[in-house]
């Protein structure tokens, strides 16, 4: 998400929309609200909207906790800052690895959130 649009705009949120992890027939509930995300421009609005704008082409991050869940499973909160836009935000993330198949050993994301986002003023349609 550093270098969002190398070598093409948007490639990093191509690439996080590939990795995210929820059925794209049904409304999910990856950022903290049950949206529909089936098609990558829901998607992409929402990472283009203010609580998650600062991912991108951001400037630094750091890990400030993580908690194994299980085996295949790990949350993580993320401080993330953007010296161009003079913001700093606070993300939970929860991570699964996938096991068998073509992606055997890959880690998925299943859920973005935003600490301290107003659910109501997200929006994907």
């Amino acid at each position: 998400m550093q270098n969002n649009n190398n070598p093409y705009p948007d490639h990093g949120v191509e690439v996080m929309y590939r990795f995210a992890n929820f059925d794209p027939f049904q409304r999910a509930k990856y950022f903290g609200r049950s949206l529909d995300l089936g098609q990558f421009e829901r998607f992409r609005r929402v990472m283009h909207s203010p609580f998650y704008a600062t991912l991108l082409d951001n400037s630094g991050w750091e890990v400030l906790s993580t908690l194994q869940l299980s085996e295949t499973c790990w949350c993580a909160r993320l401080r993330v800052w953007d010296t161009h836009r003079l913001e700093e935000r606070a993300y939970a993330v929860t991570m699964t690895q996938r096991l068998g198949g073509c992606y055997d050993g890959y880690w998925y994301t299943d859920r973005l959130v935003c600490e301290g986002q107003d659910v109501n003023k997200l929006w994907a349609d």
